[in-house]
């Protein structure tokens, strides 16, 4: 059975797509892309079809990672086939819970930074788009140290389902 997380911004132009490539790397290094799907999309459709900002991709690959996406809008009927929904921030988190049709699919949200132990009570990844590039540096700094901690609990979640 194959374990799915998506991770969920605004526009799926600059955080979530910088998320899916980083948390897609940590699957990998963990030998787990044969059970874990990652995917992102955008609580809006403003960007749909289009590729990741430039500043997002080169971030990226500056940090080695893979770059290749494409925007997209989140729809309400994905609930039914993921096991989390990470928000980057609390926006998200709440227009993500609004969309779910049942408790069950409400409760598969959570935030990412809440997986990092280290990151207080600020749980939100800000969002580097109005910016300059030193704001998709600390974004993708958020990103990879929550990383760690979202694997941890996928990898019990996925040692826990029948392969």
């Amino acid at each position: 059975m194959t374990y799915r997380v998506c991770f969920v911004c605004t526009g799926n132009i600059c955080r979530s797509p910088m998320a899916e490539s980083v948390f897609r790397a940590r699957v990998a290094e963990a030998g787990l892309d044969d059970r874990v799907e990652v995917d992102s999309a955008g609580t809006g459709g403003w960007h749909e079809g289009d590729g990741a900002d430039p500043r997002t991709l080169s971030v990226l690959e500056e940090h080695g990672y893979d770059s290749a996406h494409t925007a997209r809008q989140f729809q309400p009927s994905w609930f039914a086939r993921l096991d989390l929904v990470i928000a980057l921030d609390h926006g998200h988190l709440k227009a993500l819970r609004r969309l779910a049709p049942t408790p069950e699919d409400a409760a598969k949200v959570r935030l990412l930074r809440s997986y990092d132990a280290s990151a207080g009570d600020d749980l939100d990844v800000p969002d580097p788009y109005y910016g300059g590039m030193d704001g998709f540096e600390e974004c993708l700094e958020m990103v990879e140290a929550a990383s760690v901690g979202l694997l941890d609990a996928v990898r019990e979640d996925v040692g826990g389902q029948a392969a």
